[in-house]
């Protein structure tokens, strides 16, 4: 099978990446690099599977190009930055609406079947309901969950109309190695600039749920075996959750600082948008077998212990 996965280098499309080679795909890698780094795919383009096009999914013509013979597309590029969209009012919109448009239209162009979308769990704005479930009601609070959300109705009508499958993943935030941006990432930044002090967004009491990059893979792909409508939306993320003066701990004690003075900005967000407490609901992924594996406090450590190795990462995102 020939299956296209767009974001392809950057960090969860690398690791799906590696899946589908695992299971014998050819891959075509599309990304413009804008946050993706071809490194990352060293060990999968060592299989002769992956061919990787370096292009913006805006390029309606290339993109057809590179998905001719694909039966399905994995759909991760997107603008990532959760916290801009007040200041960059256009790349929610461009990126994750019209790019998702895109990206549809080069489906039907080309006869791709099936298209995996990773949306996020920004789509439920400030939830009254924890854990959240799939069909909570949302009101939305941020450009980058609207988005999301308009991009998730889009694919649903392109499904209907012809005659497309769609698994719509939900994300909680995720962690893990080639980890490039985020709270832990933010984080070690910070405390490499200043290992005495570190600003924290919010009051600090915000809580979140983490979801380690090994346990999100293996969540898409039993999804992709079990739930077979032509429509599926699911939750993806963890049991658990952490608030963040715990994380800024946890990061503190894999980096060996003590007595690090925390400064906190203030207010129950972190940022316009931000939502205070990100806890899904994952007992319809759950009852196909799903049950996260790692931690959040051992992924964090794991993710903040493979930025600290690989400090290339956090100069190459700061260069950009």
């Amino acid at each position: 099978m020939k299956t296209l996965v767009t974001g392809g280098a950057g960090f969860i499309g690398s690791h799906i990446v590696d899946e589908l080679v695992l299971r014998g795909h050819e891959v075509v890698v599309y990304d413009n690099l804008s946050s993706g780094f071809l490194r990352h795919l060293d060990k999968s383009r060592q299989s002769g599977l992956v061919e990787c096009v370096q292009a913006d999914i805006l390029e309606v013509e290339r993109l057809s190009a590179a998905m001719e013979g694909v039966e399905t597309v994995f759909h991760l590029a997107a603008n990532a930055d959760v916290r801009g969209g007040k200041a960059d009012r256009s790349i929610d919109l461009e990126q994750n609406i019209i790019g998702t448009h895109r990206v549809l239209e080069a489906m039907v162009k080309t006869g791709a079947t099936s298209i995996v979308f990773t949306s996020s769990a920004t789509v439920y704005g400030e939830p009254d309901v924890f854990p959240t479930p799939e069909d909570y009601a949302p009101l939305q609070t941020s450009l980058y969950g609207a988005s999301k959300l308009a991009a998730e109705g889009i694919i649903e009508a392109y499904c209907e109309y012809f005659g497309i499958t769609s698994h719509i993943f939900r994300f909680v935030s995720w962690i893990g190695e080639r980890y490039s941006h985020g709270v832990v990432f933010d984080f070690i930044n910070k405390l490499r600039a200043n290992p005495h002090e570190l600003e924290i967004l919010g009051d600090g009491n915000q809580k979140k749920s983490y979801l380690h990059v090994q346990d999100g893979v293996k969540g898409i792909f039993q999804a992709l075996e079990s739930f077979g409508d032509s429509k599926n939306v699911l939750n993806l993320g963890h049991t658990e959750y952490m608030n963040v003066l715990r994380l800024a701990d946890i990061v503190c004690e894999e980096m060996g600082l003590k007595n690090v003075a925390f400064r906190c900005t203030g207010g129950i967000r972190g940022w316009i948008g931000d939502s205070p407490f990100v806890h899904l609901d994952v007992s319809k992924l759950g009852s196909a077998g799903f049950r996260p594996e790692i931690s959040i406090e051992e992924g964090i450590r794991r993710t903040a212990r493979y930025l600290l190795d690989n400090p290339w990462i956090l100069d190459a995102r700061r260069a950009r």
